[in-house]
């Protein structure tokens, strides 16, 4: 719809006078200090360093697979790491899960406990299960006592 004449303003625009801003209630005025100061930074935590963790994954090289699942597993030919899928050892949404926590596997039970058909409950079982038989071997090859693994 076309208008027939340009808008007009009904009031004029207000003068800009002094500089100052209008003065907040006396019990809402923020102090000039905590405007001014910057929040106080959380330290965030030391994250382990790679040296710390590959000796739990180099205690996994020359193993044979701990996790075995009946009709997948290929023996030791091509033993890995295989980290836990458990949010209670770390693992989240593009993080894995702490290097404490890995079992020696093949490539073949790895895949199956990463991607394969079972549910997750049954992959976690036998991660636990594998997890319990490799503990006490890694701290003896680590010469670590059983509580501070």
């Amino acid at each position: 719809m076309k208008r027939s004449a340009p808008l007009a303003r009904r009031k004029p625009l207000k003068s800009s006078g002094s500089k100052r801003k209008a003065i907040a209630p006396i019990g809402k005025r923020p102090s000039p200090q905590t405007s001014l100061t910057r929040g106080v930074m959380k330290r965030s935590t030391k994250k382990p360093t790679m040296t710390l963790g590959s000796k739990y994954l180099a205690a996994c090289r020359g193993e044979a697979c701990y996790l075995g699942v009946l009709g997948v597993c290929v023996g030791r030919t091509t033993v890995v790491p295989c980290h836990s899928n458990q949010a209670r050892h770390g693992k989240g949404m593009g993080i894995k899960a702490k290097h404490k926590f890995t079992v020696p596997g093949c490539r073949a039970c790895h895949a199956w406990i990463d991607q394969g058909p079972a549910t997750r409950e049954a992959k976690f079982r036998q991660w636990d299960v594998a997890y319990a038989n490799w503990e006490p071997v890694r701290a003896a090859k680590m010469g670590l006592t059983e509580g501070a693994a």
